[in-house]
C-alpha cells in the first residue's frame, strides 16, 4: 500500500511528532515570542520542516507557527499524505493554508485555550487528531494569562 494512503495517524506517532512542535513552541517563548510550534511531516513520516510563531521576533503578522514550518519545508511536488502538527488549533489563516495546499491531516496539541478552524478542516475532508495535551494547554494558558494584549493581537482581537 502506498504510504500516502495509510489510514489514520496513530496516537503514538502523533505524540512523538508533537514533541517536535512543543520544542519549537518553547524556542519561540525563549525568544520572547508566542509559544506556538509546528512541524510538517511527509507521507513517509520524514520531517519536512519545523518552525514556531515568529510574529513578534520578525515583526511579521503572517509568521504563524504553521506558516513557519510550511516555509521551512520548501516546495513539495504534492502535499497529499502530509501531516501538519501544531501545538494549538490552527487559526483561520493557517487552516486556509492547510486547505489550499491539500495537507491531509492536522495533529493538534490542544484546542482548549483557542478553538481555531479545525472543525471546518474536518468538514472539508482533513483528518484531525486532537490530542488534548496537558503540556500544550499549560504553555498557552500561562502565556495568555501573562500576556493578554500580545495574545489578543495575535488572534486579531
Amino acid at each position: 500500500m502506498d504510504p500516502r494512503d495509510q489510514p489514520h495517524t496513530t496516537q503514538v506517532q502523533a505524540r512523538a511528532w508533537l514533541a517536535t512542535a512543543v520544542a519549537e513552541a518553547r524556542a519561540g517563548l525563549a525568544e520572547g515570542g508566542i509559544p506556538i510550534g509546528a512541524a510538517l511531516y511527509g507521507a513517509d513520516g520524514t520531517l519536512l520542516g519545523r518552525g514556531h510563531n515568529r510574529r513578534v521576533q520578525d515583526d511579521d503578522p503572517s509568521m504563524h507557527a504553521e506558516t513557519s514550518a510550511f516555509r521551512a519545508a520548501g516546495r513539495q511536488r504534492s502535499y497529499r499524505g502530509t501531516t501538519m502538527v501544531t501545538t494549538l488549533s490552527p487559526c483561520w489563516y493557517c487552516s486556509g493554508l492547510v486547505r489550499q495546499f491539500g495537507i491531509s491531516r492536522v495533529v493538534i496539541g490542544e484546542a482548549a485555550t483557542f478553538h481555531g478552524g479545525h472543525d471546518w478542516l474536518a468538514e472539508h475532508g482533513v483528518e484531525i487528531v486532537l490530542l488534548d495535551d496537558p503540556e500544550c494547554t499549560a504553555l498557552m494558558h500561562d502565556f495568555i494569562k501573562n500576556n493578554p494584549e500580545l495574545w489578543n493581537e495575535d488572534i486579531g482581537e
